[in-house]
């Protein structure tokens, strides 16, 4: 492993809409291809023990549903089928660049993965493993965010690298404000007590009570994972 590596172990965050690309639903093979590139460069390089968290929202998304009129706790399963067939996806471009992987998601289905066991999930990481952690937290009315920064905790993560469409966080919606300043740091309180939109509230009050910090960067750049991964300033630091 790389000498000047600051984290050993990470939980990588993909939501569901960066799966998408242009097309604005479903799953883009092409930026599938790419992530599990960047994923393999940056193991390959540095050995680092990554886990990886992946959303839905590309499929189906359980607020939206519940919304609709339909019941949460049914329109949050759905989304939790949907991270599945995701973090399968994923698993698939992964493994054809010759790592291996494993799924492990919260609710059975073991046809196709394998029931999440702590234990287990940090002794594949141990072995080399990419882990993908599947169905959420198996439970309604929490977000894959949530998910996050509740496996992170329960692997020992070093930190949350969060990869979105957008390079980092605002004091406003960048898509909507021009003129909406970007946040090189930031301390979890001021994330709760500014009502920014990084994680939603359980998410960062979980990362906060357990002094994990968290990076949030801009996926569409190739590279940044792997920066980082290395510690190097990119996007927005969180602690």
């Amino acid at each position: 492993m790389e000498d000047n590596l600051v984290y050993s172990r990470v939980l990588l965050k993909i939501s569901g809409e960066a799966l998408t690309g242009n097309n604005g639903y479903g799953i883009d093979p092409e930026i599938i291809k790419m992530i599990a590139h960047e994923i393999y460069d940056v193991i390959y390089e540095t050995e680092v023990e990554m886990a990886i968290v992946v959303g839905g929202g590309n499929i189906f998304r359980g607020i939206a549903g519940s919304a609709k009129g339909m019941d949460r706790g049914t329109a949050d399963y759905m989304g939790m089928l949907a991270t599945v067939i995701n973090a399968m996806a994923l698993q698939d471009a992964i493994e054809k660049l010759g790592l291996e992987t494993r799924v492990q998601s919260a609710i059975e289905m073991r046809q196709i993965a394998e029931p999440y066991i702590r234990r287990r999930a940090i002794r594949h990481l141990e072995k080399g493993r990419v882990v993908i952690f599947a169905a959420g937290t198996g439970n309604p009315f929490f977000t894959t965010d949530t998910t996050a920064a509740l496996r992170a905790a329960e692997i020992s993560a070093d930190a949350i690298l969060m990869a979105k469409n957008v390079d980092g966080v605002y004091d406003s919606d960048p898509l909507i404000n021009p003129e909406a300043v970007k946040l090189k740091e930031l301390a979890y309180i001021d994330v709760l007590n500014r009502s920014l939109r990084v994680m939603d509230s359980t998410a960062v009050s979980l990362c906060m009570d357990n002094d994990i910090p968290l990076i949030v960067f801009g996926l569409k750049e190739k590279g940044n994972i792997k920066r980082a991964v290395k510690g190097e300033e990119i996007g927005t630091y969180v602690h």
